[in-house]
């Protein structure tokens, strides 16, 4: 009896600590909201916009849109994560939602709840295609046929290649979205994530994928670093991914160190103007050597001459100066020399005829 008793005490403990040890693996860091200002400024500015507060536009090139440029979709354990290439996708593409302005881009809503990739799925017929999820949208209406997006700022790519790492390679032109979306139905895979009572949506079914694919894919773990950053190292996604303490205590105020007034914001049609010009200078430094050979005299088409009629001028010039090649002048001349000697032999046989007669 007594030896019944320690053998379920044992196995007591040993269910306990195979109970205690991952809750302490998968224990989140916790963090004020201000990380978020903090973070990011060095990246982009902070502007007081309406009455979403303050929100965060990216210092990036023209033509930048959420989860479709600098980055790619991976199958993890918590679905389709968006693996962005900017050092501060840690934040922005998890964290909060972008919301679009016509006159100076994406801009993005801080929130406190974490998620793989806040957007909107759908399926076509060979296609799939997601778009981010605005500010203070619902869960329940952003995954249901009610919740409509501008037709161009969905991204979409064939069955076929999703899940590629060079995704961006493969986005289909945006003059074919309202085609598809007509034609597609919204993928609403949510998921419930007990730990921090967040759903979301996980995207495409991943045996679909890889029937359409042909690809066996393979989950990717994701493991919770200590510092603001993520990178895939072994197979496994490390992000900071931090519980953000949305609450503040009455004597402490979370809040960027500096708000840029609206107006002095860049505006998209401002980036495009100048970009091209500073793609220019950087050509010119980091390609001198053409720059060089382009620098040396060239003639424009008017300049040039024309190489039919040049050619013309010189076979010209060359029946002129080459004796063999004579003028039908000149090839008449040997024939009026025999004439002339047919003349003279002609004229003395007639004299001598003449002397004879007269003998």
């Amino acid at each position: 009896m007594k030896a019944q008793i320690k053998i379920f005490m044992l196995s007591i403990i040993l269910l306990s600590s195979i109970w205690i040890t991952p809750q302490k693996a998968t224990a989140q860091i916790s963090v004020s909201f201000q990380i978020f200002y903090d973070e990011l400024s060095p990246y982009g500015t902070w502007v007081d916009y309406h009455d979403y507060g303050y929100v965060w536009i990216p210092d990036v090139a023209h033509g930048f849109t959420p989860y479709s440029t600098n980055g790619y979709w991976t199958y993890t354990y918590d679905g389709w994560t968006w693996v962005s290439n900017y050092s501060w996708g840690w934040a922005p593409f998890h964290y909060g939602r972008w919301l679009f302005d016509p006159i100076y881009g994406y801009m993005w809503v801080p929130d406190n709840e974490w998620g793989p990739g806040w957007v909107i799925w759908r399926s076509s017929n060979g296609y799939y295609g997601w778009t981010p999820i605005g500010p203070r949208i619902s869960i329940s209406i952003a995954y249901s046929n009610h919740y409509n997006v501008p037709y161009n700022q969905w991204t979409f790519v064939r069955s076929r290649d999703f899940g590629r790492t060079d995704i961006h390679n493969y986005y289909i032109n945006s003059s074919n979205n309202v085609r598809i979306i007509n034609n597609s139905t919204v993928i609403n895979n949510t998921w419930i994530n007990k730990t921090s009572n967040v759903t979301y949506n996980t995207g495409p079914d991943k045996m679909e994928v890889e029937k359409y694919s042909g690809k066996r894919i393979t989950p990717i773990t994701i493991k919770e670093s200590s510092n603001p950053g993520q990178n895939m190292k072994n197979d496994q996604l490390h992000i900071f991914r931090p519980q953000i303490q949305k609450n503040r205590e009455s004597n402490q105020k979370f809040a960027p160190s500096k708000v840029t007034n609206l107006r002095d914001v860049k505006s998209v049609e401002q980036k495009r103007n100048t970009e091209p010009q500073k793609q220019r200078g950087n050509q010119q430094v980091k390609k001198q050597p053409q720059q060089q050979r382009a620098e040396e005299p060239i003639k424009r088409p008017s300049q040039q001459t024309n190489p039919t009629k040049k050619t013309g001028e010189e076979m010209q010039e060359q029946r002129v100066e080459q004796p063999t090649k004579q003028l039908p002048s000149q090839q008449v001349q040997p024939v009026k020399k025999v004439e002339e000697k047919r003349n003279i032999h002609t004229k003395k046989q007639t004299k001598k005829q003449r002397k004879d007669s007269l003998i």
